[in-house]
Formats: structure tokens, sequence, C-alpha cells
């Protein structure tokens, strides 16, 4: 496969999109299109051309992908259907490459596969799947990172350090894959770099597996004046309970929040990634050092 030179970034205005753009520009190898709902006051990079569209029109989408070499979408939950048309519009406009807005557990784990805050993603899996058949010159990659790690700390999923009480998910000792948002991004950067290695596949990525009683462990270390006393929590319980919050039409985070749970800190559902491609794509791992220096930036 030839190199790729322009790239279109759907979402990326979001938290990871900004990051992956970042690291894009950092390369110094891409040309950066960023496409916006219309009526969006999104603000980019200089370097960065922007393209408000529509993403409901496959035409729209379609004359704006013209000449583009690669889609990255990364977009959040709530907006994976628009890359439906968006997939649509880059076969019909020669793109070699989509990367979709998966970025999450392993999806291709059977107990995981189970979930459904996950039906969006194997959705558009399957639609990518059947485009690369028909369209041979059409090609995908799909990013698998686990739990972010700096963000989701921030937000307290793998341990609620804001808590006194945190939650130790079925004991706390499962080992789980986590990846902080800018080693995400480098991913990105490596499948670009790496087209025929990465061609129609999903690629798995972490910056360490660690587990909730670890992460605890380095926190106390940091902020020894701290005192906190986890519970148990079983994630079987939180499943049951976010199915019928679902039942009940409620579909927020919190709500959901327990089949998130049982996909990272589960027994059987992949948490922990069995292999990863971090060698292919050129990344390196993070130590307790570096787990440190983000627990402290949470803790500050």
């Amino acid at each position: 496969m030839t190199t790729v030179r322009n790239l279109a970034i759907a979402g990326a205005s979001g938290s990871l999109g900004k990051v992956v753009i970042e690291a894009l520009l950092a390369s110094g190898q891409y040309n950066v299109k960023a496409l916006t709902r219309k009526g969006s006051d999104a603000a980019f990079p200089p370097s960065v051309q922007v393209a408000a569209v529509d993403y409901n029109s496959v035409d729209e989408l379609t004359a704006v992908l013209i000449n583009q070499d690669v889609v990255i979408a990364t977009c959040g939950p709530t907006a994976l259907e628009s890359q439906i048309p968006l997939i649509e519009a880059a076969v019909a406009a020669g793109v070699k490459r989509f990367i979709p807005s998966e970025f999450t557990a392993d999806i291709g784990n059977p107990k995981a596969r189970t979930l459904p805050q996950y039906a969006g993603q194997l959705r558009i899996q399957d639609i990518l799947q059947s485009a690369a058949n028909e369209h041979p010159e059409f090609t995908y990659t799909s990013i698998r990172n686990g739990v972010f790690l700096d963000w989701g700390l921030a937000m307290g999923f793998q341990v609620d350090l804001k808590s006194e009480h945190p939650a130790f998910y079925d004991g706390g000792d499962r080992p789980f894959s986590t990846t902080t948002l800018a080693t995400v991004a480098q991913a990105v950067v490596g499948v670009l770099g790496h087209l025929e290695e990465t061609k129609n596949r999903a690629v798995y990525v972490h910056d360490v597996v660690t587990t909730q009683r670890h992460l605890l462990s380095l926190a106390r270390k940091i902020a020894p004046e701290r005192r906190w006393e986890p519970v148990s929590v079983s994630t079987e319980n939180m499943e049951r309970k976010a199915r019928e919050n679902l039942a009940q039409g409620k579909v927020d985070l919190v709500s959901l929040m327990g089949f998130y749970c049982r996909s990272v800190f589960a027994e059987g559902y992949g948490g922990e990634f069995a292999r990863v491609d971090n060698e292919v794509l050129g990344l390196g791992y993070k130590s307790n050092a570096d787990l440190e220096i983000i627990l402290k930036r949470v803790l500050q």
C-alpha cells in the first residue's frame, strides 16, 4: 500500500480528537482536515483545514473527502451512528483507510460482545468488514486500548481517589490494560506508518497492565496523609442494575456504568489484553514512576 498524506478527522474537537490532531501535526507528515458539524464554533491550530459538514448527507461528505487518504473518527458514544454515512462517503471518495471510533475494551472478547454498550461499535465493525470485502481498495483498522489511563483516573473510573471509600470491583485484584490519551494518539500515528501490518484488523495497545489495588498503593505512597477505605463491589450486580436501567430507558453514563466496569474488571471479559501491537506501532510501555506522575496530577 502506498503512503498516505491527507487525513480527515471526524469528532476532532473531543477529548481524544484534540490529542490525535496534536500527534499528527507533531509528526510533520500529514495534512489534517477537521470535519465539524455546521454551526460548530470549535477552534483548531492554524495549519488544520476545517470543513463544516452535514453528517447525514453522503453526497456532501463524499465531496469533502475527495483526495483524502485516511478518515479517522474520534466521535463520542452518542455519535457512533454518524460513522455509517461517513463510511459510505469514504468508499465513494476513494479513501484508502478508515479508523473508526472504537478506542475501547476488547470487543472481540465473546463475553464483552454481549454487553449492550458495545452494540454500536460492533455494528460499525460489521459495516467496515463488508465495505472492505466489497471494495478491496478500501481498508480499515480498529484500535483497542482498554481504559483511558489519565482521563479515567481523573474521572474516578479505575479508582475514585476523591472518595474515602473507593469501590474495589470484584476484589480489586483483576489485572486490566490501560492507556493514556497521548499513547492512543501515537497508536493512530503508528497505524498510518504501518498500513500493511494493520490492514483490515484490530490492533491492541496498552501503556501498562495494572490493578486497582496497585494503583491505590501508589496513591498512598504519594499522599500518605490521605485515608482510603475501599469497599467491595460486585460487577455482576452492577451489570444486573445496568440492564434494569436500560430496560427503563435510562441510557446515561452513570446508569450504564455497570456494563463498562464488567468489561474491564470482571473475570473472562478480556480486560487484560492477551497480546498487544505496541512493537508493531513503535510504542513503549509505562513504569510505576510514570504511573506515579499521572496519579500526582490527579491527586493535586
